[in-house]
């Protein structure tokens, strides 16, 4: 009996030693992984720039004729119409001076209409033989000359007149005045900038590029977003980059046209000019926990179509906070171990918990 007991002992002692070894079994060769399907997308890097928005055109107004402002009718940040009038002289000397001249074609006048009348006469006493010839001469050369003085004087008047209607200072074009220069008692030459307007209707970014990213800058696609709004984005287009550097800062200036900009681009904000470049190179982004690296480089699981995972050598581009690039070692869509690969063998089945997708 006591042998019986023993052996039965012994038999169930091996029954639970094989039920406790099967399932370490079972958790060895079917480990739960997460999978994501490789997909591939353009590799496009991002740089980003302080901008400034100026206007495109940009005047610098001046009176054409000196004097002494009397008086100055916008300031900085009024809008403009064409013809509007900005600033005005003194405009009591010019008004004399378009008396004179005034006064002077009239006299012009009346003396060349004398002559001329006194050329008549001449020319019919002639014809009857009661003048002679030297007499016809000498009153045609004062006629000429009373006619050359006449057109002297309107010439003289019209500038007058000019330099009276240059007293007033007047805007070209549709703007906003940016600046002034000039206060009511100010004497101005004419080499001084008075207001200076900006054309409103177009507004551009400005930026300064470092030499190392200039052909970033003339190839990539740019937007642009205000700080005072950068949820609302802007497509930009480069229209001009300087040919030279900046000697203080050595980077060139970048101008970039905004087509759509609206009542919320307002000249002197500050913005942020991104800049895609635009390259074929592919790349798949997986997360960095499928990275497994044996000492021989960088190398990710990927489940074969018998479902056990294979351990495949990458190239990596990038490393990022949360994902690495990979640009050679897998295909479209292979299933890639993301998360439990520092604990698989070659060949080991695992079982899939969640495949993620992006």
């Amino acid at each position: 009996m006591h042998a019986s007991l023993s052996t039965l002992i012994f038999g169930v002692a091996v029954t639970l030693a094989a039920c406790q070894a099967n399932p370490q079994e079972a958790v060895k060769t079917d480990r739960p992984v997460l999978v994501q399907a490789v997909t591939f997308e353009p590799l496009v890097p991002e740089r980003t720039f302080v901008a400034t928005i100026h206007p495109r055109v940009e005047s610098d107004l001046g009176f054409r004729v000196p004097g002494k402002v009397a008086r100055r009718l916008v300031s900085a940040g009024d809008e403009v119409r064409v013809g509007q009038a900005l600033a005005a002289l003194d405009a009591t000397d010019l008004r004399l001076q378009r008396e004179q001249a005034d006064a002077e074609l009239k006299a012009a006048s009346a003396a060349f209409h004398q002559a001329e009348a006194d050329l008549q006469r001449i020319v019919t006493l002639r014809s009857q033989g009661w003048s002679t010839a030297a007499t016809f001469d000498r009153q045609k050369a004062v006629t000429e000359e009373a006619r050359g003085r006449m057109a002297r004087a309107e010439r003289a008047l019209l500038l007058a007149e000019n330099a009276l209607s240059y007293a007033t200072l007047t805007a070209d074009m549709d703007g906003v005045v940016t600046a002034t220069q000039i206060e009511p008692g100010q004497v101005v030459d004419t080499d001084k900038v008075a207001i200076r307007i900006a054309r409103s209707s177009e507004r551009e970014a400005v930026i300064a590029v470092p030499e190392t990213q200039i052909a970033g800058v003339r190839t990539g696609i740019a937007s642009l977003s205000l700080w005072s709004n950068s949820d609302k984005h802007y497509q930009v287009t480069l229209r001009e980059l300087s040919p030279s550097a900046d000697p203080a800062t050595r980077t060139y200036l970048a101008r970039f046209s905004i087509p759509a900009a609206d009542e919320q681009v307002q000249f002197g904000m500050t913005a942020t000019v991104t800049i895609r470049e635009t390259t074929a190179t592919k790349i798949a982004r997986l997360p960095l926990a499928s990275l497994h690296n044996q000492g021989g480089g960088p190398a990710v699981w990927a489940l074969g179509v018998d479902g056990r995972p294979v351990l495949r050598p990458v190239t990596v581009a990038a490393y990022q906070s949360r994902d690495v690039l990979i640009a050679q070692g897998v295909s479209e869509g292979d299933r890639i171990v993301v998360l439990g690969a520092q604990k698989l063998d070659p060949g080991q089945r695992v079982r899939i918990v969640q495949a993620l997708q992006f």
